[in-house]
Parts: C-alpha cells; structure tokens; sequence
C-alpha cells in the first residue's frame, strides 16, 4: 500500500512537470521547426540570441531550486507562513536578476550576439530578436519564480495548464507573424520574438489572478519582498546560492559550448540547435522525476522520516535508469525525421546525424545526474556538492578540452562534439557515490 501510495504521488507531480517541462521545449520547437522553413541564419541567430533568455532562466532555477530546499521541508512541518517569506525573497531576487539581463540587453545587443558568433548576418539577426524578446524578461522571471515555488508545495497543475495555453498562444502567434498570415507583414526572426512575448504577457496575467483570487494555501505578499528575518535570510542564502551559482555555472558552461560551436559556422550552430531541443525533449520526464525528488523526499525529511526518504531515494533513482533509456531511444528516432524535415545544408544533416547518436548516449548519464543532483541531494540540503562536481567536470573537463581541441588540435566538428558534452560522464562515477554515502540527507528546518 506505501509503495503504491508513492508512486501514486510520484505520478501526480510528475505528470504535470513533465508536460509542463515538455510545452517549455515545445516553445524552442516551434521557433526551430518555423525559422529553419524560414533558413539557417535566421534559425542559428534565434538560437544564439536565445541563449542569453537561457542562461537568465537557469539562475531562476538555481533561486527556485535552492528555496525549494527549504520550502518542501517546510511544507512537511506545516509551516506555510515561512513558505510566503522565502517566496518574498525569491521574488525580489528574481525580478532584480530579470530587470540587470533587460538592460544589458537593451544597452549591448550587439556586444552580447559577438560573444556567441562572429558571423554579421546572424548577429544582426539576434539582434532584431533580442530587442523584442528582452522585453519578456522581467514578466518571465516573475511567472517562473512563482510557479517553481508553489511546485515545492505540491502546486503543479496550474502552472501546467497556463503553460499549455501559453504554448497554443505562441505557436498560433508565431505562425501569424513569422510567414505573415491574415493579411500581417511576413516579420521573420522578429516574429518569433513577438509571438514569444504575447505568450509571456498572458502567462504573468494568470499568475496575477491565481495568487490573487485562488490561492489560498500560500499567498504572496507584496510585504514579503522587503521583510526582514535574519535567520531565513541566512538559510536561503546558505542553501539557495550555492544552487543559483551551480545553475550560472552551468548556464554560463552551456552557453560558452554554444560560442564554440557558433565560431565553427553556421552549419554546426544549426545541428546544435536541433540536437540540444531533442536533448531537452528526452530529458523532459527525468527533470520531472528529479523535481518531484526534491519534493518528496524534502517533506519526508522535514516530517523526521530519514529512513523513508532513503527508500524514495532508491526508487527514483530506478526510475531516472529507465528514463534515461527511454530518452536515448527517442532521440535516435527523432533524428531521421529532423534531417528530412528540416531545411538544413548538406553538411549540417551530417553533423546532426552524428550529434544525435552521441547524446543519445549521454542522455543515460544525464537522466541519473539530474535526478540524483538536482532532485535527491538538493532534498536534504547537500547543494554545495553539485556545484562543486558541475564545475569541475564541466569548467575543468568539457570546455577547457573543447577549446584546446577546436582551437588548438582543431578536431573536426563532430568528434568535438563529444568532447564538449564529456561531462556527464565523468561527473557519473562521483555522483553514484555521493548518492550511496547518504551525506546528502539532512533536516534543514529551524
């Protein structure tokens, strides 16, 4: 009966941040599947441009992922007027982090695209993206931070189905003005960015309206995002920014693997940029479970039920297995499709080919890596041990030989390619152990 109740749970949370995971590829998707009918440089520049929007949303997933620590224990203890405190913190944190990438961007769209790309054409490209786009940021980081927060405290369908709405939204507006339907000038890359934009301006009405009329459970309060509580204050930073540095640095690595590839030519940035949306598509059930870790095995740790929270531990580390399998068998058969659809050169079909067997492969590892790092370590406060191995094996491993190898050795594109996603191998060995010494298990509550 305890089995089945947890899987029940498991399915429950699960289910939902998986579709809500899979509509968030669907929006990348649909702007890859549009603007490559439209061409490679206008698909290389949105996925360059994109870039900064990614790297933006990790760190409101390191600040979510982080306050979820304390949240979901929280949660298990019953305490949901500490739960509004530390959304107050989160909130104001990440409306700070939105409005510094809105500025940047409005300030140097230009300087930011060179980064990625020495091509002109697609940086004027990113460039009429981002002017557009960056005006979504501050809406964006208010709805992400919201919705990841009441996802700790078992809130996940209402985040599903706005996601669901907004995905609908943005591929009917996406569609309008990228190709020009009903009579609207043809836009291009500018479309994509306005249709994306709509999209979000709907999503934040919706949290507006949920937290004001609905929620009742955990509220927000605009006096939350300048209370003082010292002591909270020190246990999110503790647990909280070791999180938010781990998920900078391993945006900030994503994103420097994208500026490698990006100076190999447009053909190269074009199979990245589909190989890394199928990536996301077969990870979208893992980054579930490992959600739904963080989750689970919080609130049984801040019920005082360690023995429990180590059997949840065990389970989902099965499932993340299985998963893992799953997600490399789907991306071996997306591949095919991908090359005939899509309107690439005959150089970036071959390099896409190669890439999608290789992260085939390292979906496995990954599956397992998310969920034991971000899922199951995180539940019992251990965040400073991510973000000591994601540096080491990304920073020190995959990128430095990415850069001596493509600039030094110059190996050619697709076996470069291997080396730069290296790092969810060597990262495997240390996290299998960590996970077996249960180090990670610790009640974090006051």
């Amino acid at each position: 009966m305890e089995k089945k109740r947890f899987y029940r749970t498991v399915a429950a949370l699960v289910l939902p941040i998986a579709i809500q995971n899979l509509i968030n590829v669907g929006v990348t998707s649909a702007d890859v599947i549009m603007l490559g009918k439209v061409g490679e440089t206008v698909l290389s520049a949105s996925s360059l441009a994109g870039q900064i929007y990614f790297i933006m949303t990790l760190i409101f997933f390191g600040l979510t992922s982080g306050a979820a620590v304390l949240t979901a224990q929280y949660w298990g203890k019953g305490d949901t007027r500490t739960i509004e405190k530390v959304l107050g913190i989160t909130m104001r944190i990440g409306i700070l982090v939105s409005v510094v990438f809105t500025l940047a961007v409005w300030t140097a769209p230009e300087l930011l695209m060179r980064i990625f790309t020495a091509e002109p054409e697609v940086i004027v490209q990113g460039v009429r993206y981002l002017k557009i786009i960056s005006c979504s940021y501050v809406v964006s980081g208010i709805t992400i931070v919201y919705f990841n927060v009441m996802r700790s405290v078992e809130r996940v369908v209402i985040a599903t189905v706005t996601y669901g709405i907004s995905l609908v939204i943005n591929v009917v507006c996406n569609a309008i003005f990228i190709f020009g339907f009903f009579g609207v000038p043809a836009m291009g890359i500018r479309g994509a960015a306005l249709g994306t934009l709509i999209a979000r301006i709907f999503e934040i009405c919706v949290v507006v309206v949920y937290g004001w009329k609905f929620n009742d459970t955990v509220r927000f309060h605009i006096k939350d995002l300048f209370a003082k509580d010292p002591l909270l204050h020190k246990d999110f930073l503790k647990y909280s920014m070791p999180v938010m540095i781990n998920e900078l640095a391993w945006g900030a690595g994503m994103a420097a693997i994208t500026a490698i590839v990006g100076h190999l030519g447009s053909a190269a940035v074009a199979a990245h940029s589909v190989t890394q949306v199928s990536r996301q598509l077969a990870m979208v059930v893992s980054m579930g479970v490992a959600a739904s870790a963080a989750i689970v095995c919080g609130k049984a740790i801040g019920e005082q039920k360690e023995d429990l929270a180590r059997i949840y531990a065990a389970r989902f580390t099965k499932l993340a297995a299985g998963l893992g399998v799953a997600g490399g068998v789907l991306i071996l058969v997306i591949s095919p499709v991908a090359r005939a659809l899509l309107n690439l050169s005959d150089q970036a079909r071959s390099y896409l080919g190669f890439m999608m067997c290789v992260m085939a492969v390292l979906t496995v590892c990954q599956s397992l890596n998310c969920v034991w790092i971000v899922g199951i370590f995180r539940s019992g406060g251990d965040t400073k041990y991510g973000l000591y191995l994601d540096g080491l094996s990304l920073w020190g491993g995959a990128i430095l030989l990415g850069i001596i190898g493509g600039f030094v050795l110059h190996i050619p594109m697709p076996w470069l390619y291997m080396v730069l996603c290296c790092d969810e191998v060597l990262k495997l060995p240390f996290s299998l152990r960590r996970y077996k010494s249960y180090k990670w298990l610790a009640n974090v509550t006051r």
